[in-house]
């Protein structure tokens, strides 16, 4: 499944957010989920077992209790197929800080802003 496929589902993105704060077990995760979607947990468990097949997740047992945490090399893979579109913003980005800087010392040296 392709990356984009599997974090364009909301649910699937909002465990992704859960688990960004750290490892959690199945259980907390299904609580959020449930909580905010209103699905079941056979449900929620769907959407972790393609979170985890698609490398998005791991999970490691621990008693009866399955721990879920991110997997960090996935998103790497995101971030770089990301990366190929950054000169259509960082331009941008780089002229905000521009304008961002000039208001500051306009405000800093009391002048008034010019239209010209």
């Amino acid at each position: 499944m392709h990356a984009f496929d599997v974090l364009g589902d909301p649910v699937r993105r909002r465990i992704l957010e859960v688990l960004a704060e750290g490892e959690r077990p199945a259980g907390d995760i299904v609580g959020v989920v449930r909580a905010e979607f209103g699905i079941s947990q056979p449900a929620v468990s769907q959407h972790l077992k393609v979170l985890r097949e698609s490398g998005f997740t791991t999970v490691q047992a621990e008693g009866t209790r399955r721990l879920y945490a991110v997997a960090p090399e996935r998103f790497a893979e995101v971030d770089r197929w990301l990366d190929r579109f950054g000169r259509f913003w960082n331009q941008r980005l780089d002229a905000l800080g521009t304008e961002l800087a000039r208001g500051k010392r306009r405000a800093r040296t009391g002048e008034e802003g010019s239209d010209e």
